[in-house]
């Protein structure tokens, strides 16, 4: 069982790899600071699938160097496919670097 999530935790880190370095409008959300790190450290508390979960310290550490509001600007229909804003909006605010109200990301504007 653990096998299969492992397998299924790369698969889904493959598919944002992807997704998030290329896009139909030529926007690279890889340019964004930071993405690397959290596609590494915070997908498994992001994902759709699966409830919501504290996220580690390793991943806190991404978020708080990460650009935010770059990220939610460039969150396209391929990437929500896999992530699940919500849990994004919670891991932020978990690790204490919350989205500022009235960010739209991913299509849902941040109260």
């Amino acid at each position: 069982m653990t096998r299969m999530l492992n397998t299924n935790l790369v698969m889904i880190l493959a598919i944002i790899g992807i997704l998030a370095f290329s896009s139909a409008n030529n926007v690279v959300v890889g340019q964004c600071p930071g993405m690397e790190g959290l596609i590494t450290q915070c997908s498994e508390y992001v994902e759709k699938s699966g409830p919501e979960m504290s996220p580690s310290p390793q991943c806190c550490h991404e978020i708080e160097n990460a650009d935010t509001p770059c990220l939610c600007q460039h969150f396209n229909k391929a990437i929500l496919q896999f992530i699940d804003i919500q849990k994004v909006i919670y891991v932020a605010r978990s690790c204490g670097k919350p989205i500022p109200s009235g960010t739209t990301c991913g299509g849902v504007t941040v109260s």
